[in-house]
């Protein structure tokens, strides 16, 4: 298949919109989340709201990488911003991305320990770890997009993410590393965080099979848009530029990774609406377990 089937009409004509759309939506909803939690949380200010708040301000952030990008596609592919500025656009476009998941899989972890080890969690986590964590995290997911500052970069009028030519296997190894450290491990600590949640409510006779069921849906749900949205990116990123490299064509991979890229801000939208549902069920949940033990 020659390269006139990758066809860039998504990219120049549907993107820019569709980034658009999820720019607004993800602004409002998580300026509103950010404020609710700062006004409505400031008296009861533990650890699952500093790991929100964390997780709020990466979203925003996230979001306010789109405007430059949305311009670059509705002209047509063209960066007009310079090579520096590229660079810097890139690194935090995957830096927020990354924080995203790694706050998300925080709150995973905290939830886990609140509802199966109350009593662990009240002695030995307080809010001066929570901070020192979040610390950790932001440092953490800019080393893991620091690659990024290195091979991304102008071409062809184009901003890449590996416009730098030549070695291809460090290119590999980078985007192999990117993928299983930023976006794999956590997905694992989140899923298995959440069964373990489901597990033990599944054994309490207090909590009322409404409930259960509230939290089950919730955190499918929660599992399903974390693959939609980060999985099919990274994977299709991976397959994108190894047959670019090659000087190979695609036609699904070459017109499904630009489709990815939408997806992947999707989860900036719709993480208010998802964790302030699973706020409340697992409130509940924890009440009638704490009173259990």
């Amino acid at each position: 298949m020659n390269r006139s089937s990758c066809n860039s009409t998504f990219q120049k004509e549907l993107l820019p919109p569709i980034y658009g759309v999820e720019m607004f939506v993800a602004l409002m909803g998580n300026i509103l989340a950010l404020w609710l939690l700062v006004t409505k949380e400031k008296k009861n200010w533990h650890t699952g709201v500093v790991f929100s708040c964390n997780l709020v301000i990466s979203d925003i952030l996230y979001a306010l990488t789109l405007p430059l990008l949305i311009v670059y596609y509705s002209k047509g592919l063209k960066w007009e911003f310079g090579a520096a500025v590229c660079k810097i656009e890139r690194f935090l476009f995957t830096s927020n991305l990354y924080a995203s998941i790694y706050f998300i899989m925080c709150i995973s972890v905290t939830r886990y320990l609140a509802i199966v080890h109350p009593f662990y969690t009240h002695e030995h986590i307080h809010l001066k770890h929570t901070k020192i964590i979040s610390v950790f995290v932001w440092i953490s997911v800019a080393i893991i997009s620091s690659p990024i500052l290195y091979y991304s970069g102008v071409q062809s009028d184009r901003c890449s993410l590996f416009s730098e030519p030549g070695q291809e296997s460090k290119k590999v190894i980078a985007r192999v590393f990117m993928a299983v450290i930023g976006c794999l491990v956590p997905f694992v600590v989140t899923f298995a965080s959440y069964f373990g949640v489901m597990v033990a409510l599944s054994k309490n006779v207090n909590i009322t099979s409404l409930d259960k069921k509230k939290v089950s849906l919730t955190v499918a749900l929660i599992c399903i848009l974390y693959i939609v949205s980060f999985v099919p990116y990274h994977i299709l990123q991976i397959w994108y530029f190894k047959i670019k490299e090659e000087g190979n064509i695609n036609y699904y991979v070459c017109n499904g990774y630009p489709a990815s890229k939408a997806l992947a801000c999707l989860n900036m939208c719709l993480h208010p609406i998802l964790y302030m549902a699973m706020l409340d069920s697992i409130t509940c949940c924890r009440r009638s377990l704490n009173e259990y033990l």
